[in-house]
């Protein structure tokens, strides 16, 4: 039985286009709304702790009641193209973030975006629907979800730059080549230690993901060091909502000492980026390629893929203008300049400690997200009248749950942004089905959207099969839909930016290194 067949071709189109605005995830600042209705309601909770990089939930959490439009979407299935067809619908996979797939002024954009609105109008001309279509639906996941909700169904196709390794040929068939003759190459920071032979990675921590091909490459290569009596390298497993461009950013800052990437991508970023040196010399696995995937036993899909990515794929002038349009954009976004120098860092970092400790807030946090409103800028004033580092209104500041009526200096600045943060925390989101890192997640929207707005988000979020409780992947879609790209960048980015200082931070520690000296740093090129 067709998916839809009991319901009017209009009727159809509108639930199928609201499932598609609802399933878009989104990826930064706007103005914080007052409310302040009520009194602080809990003692502080307890200092946070690391942020974990498994076992995140997939989007929507198919463990909740779905509403019944939804639920036919992420039931698995697991058919050939002429399924897909009756079922006027093919569900895509894609990573989010970085310049493939993101959301700017509430619409999805990106160079994958655009290939697969590409590819929806490709089926439906070779088809020869006009207003009964088939729909290509874009289905945003961390990159270590993508091939086991494939392999469970709940989605038809995978649109990412996979490289087919040993490992996921046996799991999965990929298209035609996007592009080839890649080499997975090693990246550093121009003042890390160097590296004459790829020998020298030897006990040496590189930083990548568990889900990427030069995780699987570079365990193999460990393999062959223990047979040559050499100690392996270390792989650090990244966290999977980092994309390249987040990780070689985080190597042009020093904050990562090793990676290994695509040369094609590195090459890029390293004529975007500072302090970046691609070692084309050293590959890991030379000669790969990268492509789109799907399940096995999938024929139809396969030959519509490859007639598609023959015409359109990356060498045709659709594919490279797409891809090299948004990779400019990319590489004009990457800089927040700081206002701050190394010689007051260490006061500022003194203010985030104080304040951190008095109201149970790790100050990796707080500067994480000072530097994402204001660059660590006491100086900045939105337009809005948010002022100093933590770009808060004096009118926050004031309202009786605060009571600091100036925030003209460093100090009372910290301060106020600090309690704010710990007010929004205690008042909203204190119930024990919020955990404590969606409660910090929780409390950043509110800070930077209004705690009314993000209250708004999280009821319709559970009205449609969301979790209300957990920020990525579930409030965060519909704060995508409903606000835009502001409010998820600016949570993404400032959890990127606190994984980058937690791995600053050890490494200070052991080191005996200045933590300013990095977090002054500008990535503009």
């Amino acid at each position: 039985m067709p998916y839809l067949s009991n319901v009017s071709i209009c009727h159809r189109n509108t639930l199928t286009l609201s499932v598609i605005l609802l399933l878009i995830l989104s990826a930064c600042s706007s103005d914080i709304e007052e409310e302040t209705t009520a009194d602080q309601a809990t003692p502080p909770a307890a200092a946070p702790a690391a942020v974990p990089a498994a076992d995140r939930p997939t989007n929507p959490s198919v463990d909740r009641a779905l509403p019944e439009g939804l639920r036919p979407f992420w039931e698995p299935w697991s058919g050939d193209f002429d399924g897909m067809i009756e079922r006027r619908i093919i569900r895509v996979l894609t990573p989010y973030g970085g310049y493939q797939f993101y959301f700017a002024e509430g619409r999805p954009r990106g160079a994958t975006y655009d290939m697969l609105m590409k590819f929806e109008t490709f089926v439906n001309s070779e088809l020869g629907l006009k207003n009964v279509k088939v729909y290509v639906l874009a289905v945003p996941v961390s990159r270590d979800q993508l091939i086991p909700n494939l392999l469970a169904g709940r989605g038809d196709l995978i649109a990412a730059d996979l490289t087919p390794t040993r490992d996921r040929l046996a799991l999965l068939d990929f298209t035609r080549p996007l592009l080839k003759d890649i080499d997975e190459v090693i990246v550093q920071n121009s003042k890390g230690e160097p590296l004459a032979s790829i020998d020298d990675i030897s006990g040496r921590e590189i930083f990548v993901r568990r889900s990427s091909s030069y995780f699987e490459h570079l365990s193999s290569l460990a393999g062959v060091f223990e047979e040559r009596q050499l100690e392996p390298p270390i792989l650090v497993a990244a966290d999977e909502l980092l994309e390249a461009e987040d990780i070689i950013e985080m190597i042009s800052l020093g904050e990562v000492d090793l990676t290994v990437m695509d040369d094609y991508k590195a090459e890029f970023w390293a004529g975007v980026l500072p302090n970046v040196v691609v070692r084309n010399d050293l590959a890991i696995s030379p000669a790969s390629s990268i492509a789109w995937s799907h399940r096995k036993d999938s024929p139809l899909l396969a030959k519509q893929l490859d007639n598609f990515l023959q015409k359109f794929g990356r060498g045709s002038l659709f594919g490279n203008d797409t891809y090299q349009r948004y990779l400019a954009q990319a590489a004009r976004s990457r800089c927040a300049n700081s206002g701050a120098s190394s010689e007051n860092m260490e006061t500022l970092i003194d203010l985030f400690k104080r304040y951190g400790e008095q109201y149970s807030v790790d100050w990796l946090r707080l500067a994480a997200q000072a530097y994402q409103e204001s660059g660590l800028n006491q100086k900045r004033v939105s337009p809005a009248g948010a002022v100093g580092i933590m770009q808060i209104k004096p009118s926050t500041a004031a309202d009786k749950h605060i009571r600091i009526d100036d925030v003209s200096t460093l100090d009372t600045n910290i301060h106020a942004g600090t309690k704010y943060l710990r007010f929004l925390a205690d008042r909203y989101y204190s119930g024990d089905e919020v955990d404590e890192l969606n409660q910090w997640l929780l409390s950043l929207a509110a800070y930077n959207a209004g705690p009314a707005k993000i209250a708004r988000i999280r009821k319709e979020a559970e009205e449609n099969g969301y979790d209300p409780a957990i920020w990525f992947d579930n409030v965060e879609i519909i704060a995508a839909k409903r606000i835009g790209r502001e409010t998820v960048t600016y949570v993404s980015n400032i959890f990127k930016y606190y994984v980058s200082y937690q791995l600053i931070w050890e490494r200070v520690q052991v080191r005996g290194a200045r933590f300013g000296d990095v977090l002054t740093a500008c990535n503009e090129p």
